[in-house]
């Protein structure tokens, strides 16, 4: 069941336009991710969502109240330095009727309750700031960029904490420009491109909408006939003695029956990735890997 429903949302700000026509709905429990380039709308979108932007045009349903049960993380978290995090926990708990239990967001996140916020790290601080997003002990977390800048343990340890959210039955609303995090984390994904809504599936479903296939990759001194013809085929390169088919179905056995193992070395296959869907679907690459 839909707990957001977005239909048709428009953001402009004077004569530029952040949002053109954005649709799509999120279920209760799941992890829903919202993906694109920077500049493609997904913070405006998710900041209309959270009721802190009044859209242009277009309709929003919450099913859930926004102050009480909707937690937000905004890409940026800042604090005064000599504030320690349980003195922070605490002053966003008492803005909550029935805060959540401090306790057990120290023990998910692994926060010193006594450290300053200036002395903790970047990961520390992108948990301290999902903490306070769920102090409220809200039905639904919206996330933004919450990786960004952090280490690849850093980054792995939050994706860790966001799936026990999701465990405890909090759905999740991600924002993020990070192919891998997506793959990782999301049920399904809304792919965003200059304002618009480009396909909304599972990361699977994405890739396999792209229409990319798979790749085989192998290095041969001998010359290769007839693997155009095979109807798994769609493509053949060669750079030097590096050979590259591209296509569909069970390539590696058609192409074996053409080209014996004994004539090829290094083979390998390789399918599409999600940031080739993207670039496919979009025809630019989400952002710079991490």
């Amino acid at each position: 069941m839909a707990i957001i429903t977005v239909d048709h949302l428009h953001k402009a700000y004077g004569d530029r336009v952040a949002v053109e026509d954005v649709s799509f709905s999120v279920d209760e429990g799941e992890i829903f991710g919202i993906v694109g380039r920077n500049g493609a709308g997904k913070t405006t979108t998710v900041e209309c969502i959270a009721g802190l932007r009044t859209p242009t045009s277009g309709t929003i349903r919450v099913d859930a109240d926004l102050k009480e049960e909707v937690g937000v993380q905004l890409q940026d978290c800042s604090l005064p330095d000599k504030i320690r995090v349980r003195e922070a926990l605490g002053l966003f708990a008492s803005f909550y009727a029935r805060p959540a239990d401090l306790g057990r967001l120290l023990d998910e996140t692994g926060l010193d309750p006594d450290a300053p916020f200036a002395k903790l790290s970047g990961g520390q601080r992108q948990r301290l700031s999902i903490a306070l997003a769920l102090v409220g002990d809200p039905k639904i977390a919206i996330l933004d960029e919450l990786t960004t800048g952090l280490d690849p343990r850093a980054r792995r340890e939050t994706w860790d904490l966001i799936e026990r959210i999701r465990a405890r039955g909090v759905t999740v609303l991600l924002v993020t420009h990070f192919m891998a995090e997506v793959e990782r984390l999301c049920d399904r994904v809304a792919l965003l491109h200059a304002g618009r809504v480009r396909a909304v599936d599972t990361p699977a479903g994405l890739i396999a909408r792209a229409g990319l296939g798979q790749r085989l990759v192998f290095r041969t001194s001998e010359p290769i006939d007839g693997l155009r013809d095979l109807p798994e085929v769609t493509s053949v390169t060669s750079a030097g003695d590096e050979v590259t088919v591209t296509g569909a179905g069970d390539l590696p056995a058609a192409v074996l029956t053409r080209l014996p193992a004994s004539r090829i070395s290094g083979l390998r296959v390789e399918r599409a990735s999600l940031d080739d869907a993207f670039l496919a679907l979009t025809g630019q690459p989400p952002a710079e890997r991490p």
